[in-house]
């Protein structure tokens, strides 16, 4: 609802100052989580899993199945509400409001960039659970009907160093898709603590293993993007897939973030307030749990 006693210019630097900070962010969580536009208050996502690889003819067809996964979304509820006072606006200080604003909108895509880091690093943690039912990062993935029996894990306890990140790489490469086929997911960026930074650093960018004198080649260097972000825990990193179309996270968006609601309170202080309130309604959920790899918690 809008207000008939808040200026309309004021409403137009609101709903201005709000979308063009909105529109001016770039951050990393982009690189790792799809955006899903939702039609309805909750939604249940299927997915019919990896086509089969072809069979030999031998004079009569060979049915395959499909394996169906499914997963529901509901999103959550955020708000932001700002003022200014009346004085401010008489005074000629509509900067404050623009500054507010901006800040405002600023904020709601950085809180989605709180969201997907905070859920990737607390996704070996109890009841963060992915389509399986099991935590995200987990020793003993198995898909319902999959052509595959031994538990897959993408969970490992490894402090992050040269041979380590090896040992997680090959590791990684190993998965199978539900039909039992190799995926072949590129994994092409490194997620790290700013406590992890140089030691990142050296694994992504450095053309000789850096923990060793007999100048070894670093086959990562060049190869690995880096994101060094502060939501992860000190020792905690992480391999992702992130250039491939399908994303290890998705963020559900219900209603984008907007100017909900305007009002003016004259008994405030400073010659009264002009309050507005911005809305939004999303969430961020797991996707498929072999596009990303915990090295260490």
């Amino acid at each position: 609802m809008i207000s008939g006693n808040v200026p309309s210019h004021l409403l137009v630097a609101a709903r201005s100052g709000f979308l063009t900070s909105v529109r001016s962010q770039a951050l990393t969580w982009g690189r790792l989580a799809s955006v899903l536009d939702m039609n309805a208050k909750s939604i249940d996502l299927v997915d019919l899993g990896d086509a089969p690889m072809p069979t030999e003819n031998i004079g009569k067809p060979q049915v395959q199945d499909f394996i169906e996964k499914s997963l529901t979304i509901k999103p959550r509820n955020w708000d932001i509400t700002v003022w200014i006072s009346h004085n401010a606006v008489m005074d000629d200080q509509t900067g404050s409001l623009d500054r507010k604003v901006r800040g405002a909108g600023g904020n709601f895509t950085k809180h989605i960039q709180k969201l997907v880091f905070e859920k990737l690093n607390a996704g070996d943690v109890a009841g963060n659970v992915g389509y399986d039912g099991l935590t995200f990062f987990n020793n003993a993935h198995i898909d319902v009907g999959a052509q595959y029996v031994t538990g897959q894990d993408n969970l490992y306890g490894l402090a992050l160093s040269q041979d380590n990140f090896a040992t997680v790489m090959a590791a990684a490469r190993g998965f199978r898709n539900d039909q039992g086929e190799f995926t072949d997911f590129v994994y092409d960026t490194l997620i790290v603590p700013p406590a992890l930074e140089t030691i990142a650093a050296q694994i992504t960018g450095n053309p000789q293993a850096y923990d060793t004198a007999n100048r070894e080649i670093n086959p990562f260097s060049g190869r690995v993007s880096l994101i060094v972000n502060p939501y992860l825990d000190s020792t905690a990193w992480i391999l992702a897939a992130a250039g491939e179309t399908a994303k290890p996270m998705i963020v559900a968006m219900r209603e984008q973030p907007n100017l909900q609601s305007a009002w003016f309170d004259p008994l405030a202080q400073d010659g009264g307030r002009y309050y507005f309130k911005f809305f939004a309604r999303y969430t961020a959920v797991y996707a498929d749990w072999r596009l990303a790899i915990l090295g260490n918690s």
